[in-house]
């Protein structure tokens, strides 16, 4: 049954990080990320009313483990999504300014719930049986109001806080690099002088694959020229910024769909294009 439970948080999680590759509209991300989360939690409970947990030590291992996984993936990108929609518009100090108050919600829920943070990061286990079993509560154990409201055959007491610790821990990365990357942003309006009017429109991971592809064939500089230099240039020429592209280029390396699929691309519309041409 954990194999089935793992899979499952497995097919989840590539399906968010192939479609992270694809779109970089961090509203529209969010929304398709919260209908696969919802569809995977449809499908686990499903799956767990009709096939009856064997022990209760299979019953704790999944609402402490497994189901926050993939729980907090809907937490997460829901509050990402929140944010974004909610984000003021104004200059850079007054959306840093409401990023720092994202953070500090954070920190309330850290320390409103620290007693169970600390059971959790610790990996204490004495209080199991009370708060990952279905139908044991105690009302004295800071239940979040999310328990009433949801369905008791498929919530314990307190599976959601793991999920929303998951997705805390998340969300506070992703607050940390927007601050970044606004500052990044700023520095870069402040001193560079873009080389051209262009703007890269297409996803994020595209410009990432066509870069590795022409570092790889050695065109700039006879070879002699580093990644991160040509990297760089790129980010000055089309106006954008790259990011962890090392990163970006690890999962194209493993997805599951054509590993070139910009290139494959470009190919196919450059013969159409002289196809059409010749015709003409």
């Amino acid at each position: 049954m954990q194999e089935f439970f793992e899979n499952v948080i497995e097919t989840l999680q590539e399906n968010i990080r192939e479609l992270s590759m694809e779109i970089d509209n961090p509203i529209v991300f969010s929304e398709l990320a919260i209908k696969l989360s919802l569809d995977t939690l449809s499908e686990l409970k499903k799956y767990v009313l009709e096939h009856p947990f064997q022990n209760i030590e299979d019953e704790i291992w999944f609402f402490k483990n497994a189901k926050p996984k993939i729980l907090s993936k809907l937490i997460y990108h829901n509050s990402v999504f929140r944010i974004e929609t909610k984000k003021p518009n104004g200059g850079e100090k007054i959306i840093r300014k409401y990023y720092e108050a994202q953070l500090a919600k954070l920190k309330n829920y850290f320390e409103d719930n620290l007693e169970f943070y600390k059971y959790y990061r610790t990996g204490s286990t004495y209080l199991d049986e009370h708060y990952f079993v279905r139908g044991k509560y105690n009302i004295k154990l800071s239940l979040d109001t999310y328990f009433f409201e949801s369905d008791h055959s498929f919530t314990t007491s307190h599976d959601y806080k793991v999920a929303k610790i998951i997705a805390n821990d998340q969300l506070q990365v992703y607050l940390e690099n927007e601050l970044t990357n606004l500052y990044k942003t700023h520095s870069r309006e402040e001193k560079a002088v873009l080389w051209s009017s262009l703007k890269w429109t297409a996803p994020k991971v595209s410009l990432i694959e066509l870069l590795y592809a022409l570092h790889a064939e050695g065109v700039f500089n006879n070879g002699a020229v580093d990644l991160k230099e040509v990297a760089e240039s790129f980010e000055k020429m089309f106006n954008i910024d790259l990011g962890q592209f090392h990163r970006v280029f690890l999962e194209i390396r493993i997805r599951k769909s054509s590993k070139t699929k910009f290139l494959d691309n470009l190919k196919e519309t450059l013969v159409k294009r002289m196809d059409d041409a010749d015709e003409n």
